[in-house]
């Protein structure tokens, strides 16, 4: 039998540990290193997880209310500069929809994976491998976002593709997009897109040249959301097909600032912020938990035919927006007290 512990921190200067799982009473985290007398705005925090909780029409229909309360690192409205602890209860588990496949490994899931590293798993709902723990993650990056707030750096993220369905035009895609997970909860299926993000007026000298790469840690930090399978920054996999000559980022001066005429690299030079845009894509595969028939085994290495039961979505993209931002933010608050810290 396995005995393994998890990693459940991430961050060093804004560091973030969380705890929980899907069907438990609650989950929550302790954020240590915010800076204090921080006037945190709690309704803003809650707007920001009410955009990625479930249970509109295009999502699973699990109805929490997903409400945050802060029990220490707050005093009078600001923070302290003590660790900020936070948890948010689950009140719409149903754990017996997950009763048939305690012992079934569900194609493409960490089921199996998960059961091998650590010998024992909570079936219900994915236990701490679910996608609920993001909740965490779009509070801790919300916070992120107030400490950030008078720098004037922006982070703003998008569905750029949904299955075959490319955002064009807002209005012509929420349509179809609407349709297509109509279509899909029908057919008992999924699909997967990809999520554009752009942070602007980061400040030139985030990140460092050899092991923490700026692009590097925003990668390492989207490909923790679930189900996502890829990241490329800047002009990506496209660069593949140019020459230097069409891909390299000439420098000019702008408003008395070097700049760059294009901006193929995505706002990263070996590794280091260089003051231009970032913009990133971040691609999700389909979600696993289909209703569909599916042939798998189950813990004792027998044949099995399984059709996922409980409430799933059929695409996770509208919901993986603010938590794509969320990332982002706290990737950016990592590098920027550092730097402060460094420059002091």
């Amino acid at each position: 039998m396995q005995s393994c512990a998890m990693a459940n921190s991430l961050g060093t200067y804004f560091k973030l540990t969380t705890y929980g799982e899907s069907h438990g009473e609650q989950i929550g985290g302790v954020i240590d290193g915010c800076p204090s007398n921080i006037a945190l705005d709690i309704d803003a925090i809650q707007k920001a997880l009410d955009a990625r909780k479930p249970g509109d029409t295009l999502s699973s229909q699990r109805k929490e209310e997903d409400l945050v309360h802060f029990t220490s690192g707050i005093f009078q409205g600001k923070t302290t500069g003590m660790p900020l602890h936070f948890y948010i209860k689950n009140k719409d588990a149903k754990s017996k929809d997950y009763q048939a496949i305690k012992d079934v490994y569900r194609p493409s899931h960490a089921d199996f994976t998960y059961a091998q590293k650590y010998g024992h798993r909570d079936y219900r709902g994915g236990g701490r491998q679910s996608a609920r723990e993001t909740a965490n993650w779009v509070v801790a990056g919300a916070v992120a976002k107030q400490i950030l707030a008078k720098t004037n750096i922006q982070i703003n993220a998008d569905i750029h593709q949904a299955g075959p369905i490319k955002n064009i035009d807002a209005t012509t895609f929420q349509q179809a997009y609407k349709a297509l997970i109509e279509q899909l909860n029908k057919e008992k299926d999924s699909v997967g897109g990809i999520i554009h993000c752009t942070i602007n007026n980061l400040p030139v000298g985030l990140g460092a040249p050899i092991f923490d790469k700026f692009h590097a840690r925003l990668a390492q930090y989207m490909l923790t959301i679930n189900t996502a399978k890829g990241f490329e920054i800047g002009a990506g996999f496209e660069s593949a097909h140019k020459k230097g000559s069409e891909l390299n980022d000439a420098f000019t001066i702008k408003d008395n600032a070097i700049k760059t005429t294009t901006n193929h690299s995505g706002g990263v030079l070996g590794g280091i912020t260089n003051g231009m845009p970032v913009n990133f894509k971040v691609l999700f595969k389909p979600v696993s938990s289909i209703g569909k028939a599916q042939h798998t085994i189950d813990q004792d290495k027998q044949p099995n035919t399984l059709e996922v039961k409980g409430r799933h979505d059929a695409c996770v993209l509208h919901r993986a927006v603010p938590i794509v931002q969320a990332m982002a933010w706290l990737v950016v608050v990592d590098f920027y007290l550092e730097q402060q810290l460094n420059t002091k």
